[in-house]
């Protein structure tokens, strides 16, 4: 098999690849074996017709066509191989030139150009240290946390008054475009100041009472009308305060095991250190990434990255077409930053010889099926049936070389050694524990970070 490669640009290339008579025979007997086990030949048993008959009595054509459709897949993966080519995307294959007769000479020729992984050249990991910050626990912090907590036992009592920022209402909703109503809502609670629905809304409510309504003007953010004007008429139907527990030792009775608050006050700053030890692997994740990225020019394929963009854009967006200029420069950003990584985590993965077993893939899978809820051995056949199980190898097989390569570089924390073997593993041996200590880390990390920025929800 003769290949030529030619670089279309960093991160693409087209491969010409023209197959020898004897490499492509065996797919062509291959054919013509499956096909005589579906036709009748006179005389013949089905699947023992011989090949000659086949291509006098169905055609060469058809022999060459299936033949076709078989090997070029296996022999492009074999040329990919050869040329030390790994590919990003699928390849647009053009398949040029076939023999038309078992006695033509002409070989089989066909073009592949796909969009490759760029080669790039990762720094030595021995002797290398990171410096990672270390997390700081505040009185704040505590505070933040246990009034979060105070909210959620917090109750909503009706007030006679009009409504002020902080308080929740009671809404309908109706939005005109031309005079003709496009969008209503009724008995809808919204907590004022909380600016999650129309722009506009908090201004019109403020000072609304019970029975009162207005209109303004806002933009509707979603529907068939998303991003159009509206003028949207607004009624209140009651006005509710929230109405907060007392922070003493019958709070902390209530809402934890604990007897007292000094008591409650301490197991949250605990929590807060926990959640700050698996923040700080997390760093320490991002930091090693960088150090890796550091000087290192890595090019991104751009048809791979437009299909990335398009499905960050589909979860801020329910119509990618109408997306915001904000909105498109956040979806290629995170593309960017997404694709890169992966290039980094790939070539350190190849870098460092890292094996993907089945029983890695299996407890990869299981453990998703878990965090949804579902049966592991279903949603493995699903995976296999709808090909995506060599996205689940290459997942597995990043994370396998990320925590091997963080395992390989040295950690501290102000100058002194940091150990992140609860969320690294100690050594091969753990690779199961230790990506799933390490995603444990990064999930409690988020969640940290979503308690901490998001509101409490508040009891009725």
């Amino acid at each position: 098999m003769k290949i030529s490669v030619r670089n279309l640009e960093p991160t693409k290339v087209k491969l010409t690849i023209t197959v020898e008579p004897e490499e492509f025979n065996p797919f062509l007997d291959q054919a013509r074996k499956e096909i005589g086990k579906q036709v009748n030949v006179p005389g013949f048993r089905k699947g023992h017709v011989p090949g000659k008959i086949i291509d006098q009595r169905i055609g060469f054509a058809a022999v060459a066509g299936e033949a076709v459709n078989n090997g070029v897949p296996e022999l492009y993966s074999q040329a990919l191989d050869e040329k030390k080519i790994r590919p990003m995307a699928q390849p647009e294959i053009d398949v040029q030139e076939v023999p038309s007769s078992a006695n033509d000479e002409t070989k089989l020729k066909f073009v592949a150009t796909v969009e490759r992984r760029p080669e790039i050249e990762l720094p030595a990991l021995e002797g290398l240290t990171i410096e990672v910050a270390k997390p700081e626990v505040t009185d704040e912090d505590v505070a933040k946390r246990l009034e979060s907590l105070r909210q959620r036992f917090g109750t909503l009592v009706g007030v006679d008054r009009p409504a002020a920022k902080g308080d929740f209402a009671n809404i309908d909703l109706n939005a005109e475009i031309d005079g003709e109503t496009v969008e209503s809502q009724e008995g809808v609670s919204y907590e004022l100041g909380s600016g999650t629905m129309l722009d506009g809304l908090d201004e019109a409510l403020d000072g609304l009472s019970a029975g009162e309504e207005t209109t303004f003007e806002g933009t509707l953010e979603a529907g068939e009308h998303e991003g159009q004007k509206a003028q949207v008429k607004v009624k209140v139907n009651s006005v509710k305060a929230e109405e907060l527990p007392e922070l003493d030792d019958d709070f902390a009775q209530e809402a934890s095991e604990f007897d007292t608050l000094d008591e409650l006050k301490a197991d949250i700053r605990k929590q807060i250190e926990q959640e700050g030890e698996a923040r700080q692997a997390t760093e320490a994740r991002d930091a090693f990434l960088a150090k890796l990225a550091e000087d290192l020019e890595i090019p991104v394929p751009k048809g791979v990255k437009a299909d990335a963009v398009n499905e960050h854009l589909k979860s801020l967006t329910a119509d990618p077409e109408k997306a915001t200029d904000e909105q498109k420069a956040q979806a290629d950003e995170a593309a960017e930053k997404e694709l890169k990584d992966q290039i980094l985590l790939d070539t350190l993965a190849e870098k460092l010889d890292v094996q993907v077993s089945q029983s890695d893939v299996f407890n990869f899978l299981a453990s998703i099926a878990q965090q949804y809820g579902m049966d592991p051995n279903a949603f493995i056949n699903a995976i296999v049936k709808n090909g995506q199980l060599g996205s689940a190898v290459a997942e597995v097989g990043r994370s396998k070389g990320l925590l091997a390569g963080m395992r390989a570089v040295s950690f501290t924390c102000e100058g002194e050694p940091l150990d992140l073997s609860a969320f690294l593993g100690a050594d091969e041996d753990s690779e199961d524990e230790s990506v799933a200590a390490a995603s444990a880390a990064a999930a409690v990390a988020d969640e940290a970070a979503v308690a901490d920025e998001a509101p409490a929800e508040n009891a009725e």
